[in-house]
């Protein structure tokens, strides 16, 4: 195999990233990599700091330090091909724009190995799907949880895949990527709206889980602004409509933020459980609706990025899914 044929990566650690395990940086820098396959790298050799090799994933990254990743060629797509609906927005020679539904799982994973957007995709696509992600997330740039809903680009080539990968790293900083999510949460936050810039990492409690720490996390920053707000006149609001910006890009990221200042996602049994209790305020159809929902009411309403062949600037905009816009209804007839 020639060197020719491997991709390289070349990263600054920032600021506010200083100090974290090498196999964690490089999970959250990379698109799409998993701490598991930085691990795998960093042990065959494929990371370099300052172009020395570095081999073990638990060294602390500094500030500034320049680091080199070695990536092996693409894997061709394992997972079959399934014959699943997809909501296409829009599809080129270079990439497809989708609008996914509540329940679709993103990529084929444990516990998971069938009935994906993967496997769509494949049956959608044939072998015309970047292989980048590796056998298991053809085309991949970015992922969504599985009863989230919204936008998503999928890369149909490398080089759209290399390049779309870019503009996620970058989190819109310096190009023009845009995430906009809107959520349903319980209360409203106060003023217009403002910034989180807390750390998340795992929780050590429950794997299953983030959160918010103090300490030892990745740097997570969510900007959020109140659309609206449900409830009673004369009573503090119940329920609210909240925007969200993405400057970083964490597991659960809007879910674990929002429920850290005490206004989680309505239907969030993982992050806000303790507020099932407050159906029990509301109405008729908003206490029915809202005590039944079925998921986390969080939609990926906006994706703007910047065209990876053409550079023409690409913006779409999704509405409310059919059961958030229900909700959102009952909610403001209160």
């Amino acid at each position: 195999m020639s060197a020719e044929s491997f991709e390289r990566v070349e990263l600054i650690v920032a600021k506010v990233e200083a100090g974290a395990r090498l196999d964690t940086y490089l999970a959250g820098a990379v698109a799409d990599m998993s701490r598991s396959r930085a691990k795998a790298l960093i042990l065959k050799g494929h990371v370099a700091v300052g172009g020395a090799t570095i081999v073990e994933p638990k060294r602390p990254v500094k500030s500034g330090e320049r680091l080199t990743v070695t990536l092996p060629p693409p894997e061709p797509a394992a997972p079959a091909p399934e014959e699943i609906p997809l909501a296409i927005i829009h599809e080129d020679e270079a990439l497809i724009v989708i609008d996914k539904p509540a329940g679709l799982v993103v990529h084929p994973g444990a516990g998971t190995r069938s009935g994906t957007l993967v496997n769509a995709l494949i049956a959608h696509c044939g072998a015309d799907l970047s292989g980048i992600g590796g056998v298991a997330r053809p085309g991949i740039v970015h992922r969504l949880d599985k009863d989230t809903t919204g936008l998503m680009v999928i890369a149909k080539n490398d080089r759209a895949h290399r390049l779309l990968s870019a503009q996620f790293a970058d989190h819109g900083r310096t190009g023009s990527l845009e995430r906009g999510y809107r959520a349903l949460t319980w209360g409203a936050p106060a003023g217009f709206g403002g910034t989180i810039d807390s750390p998340i990492a795992r929780s050590k409690v429950n794997r299953e889980k983030m959160t918010v720490v103090k300490s030892g996390g990745r740097a997570a920053i969510t900007h959020y602004r109140v659309e609206a707000r449900y409830g009673p006149k004369s009573a503090a609001p119940v329920t609210a409509l909240v925007e969200c910006r993405l400057e970083t890009g964490r597991t659960h990221q809007i879910r674990v933020h929002l429920a850290s200042i005490g206004h989680p996602v309505i239907g969030d049994r993982t992050y806000g459980s303790g507020f099932l209790t407050k159906t029990a305020t509301l109405p008729g159809p908003a206490r029915n609706l809202t005590a039944s929902f079925p998921r986390q009411a969080l939609h990926a309403w906006l994706l703007a990025f910047e065209h990876p062949e053409t550079g023409a600037e690409m913006r779409f905009e999704s509405p409310l899914p059919a059961d958030m816009d229900l909700l959102m209804r009952a909610l403001k007839a209160l």
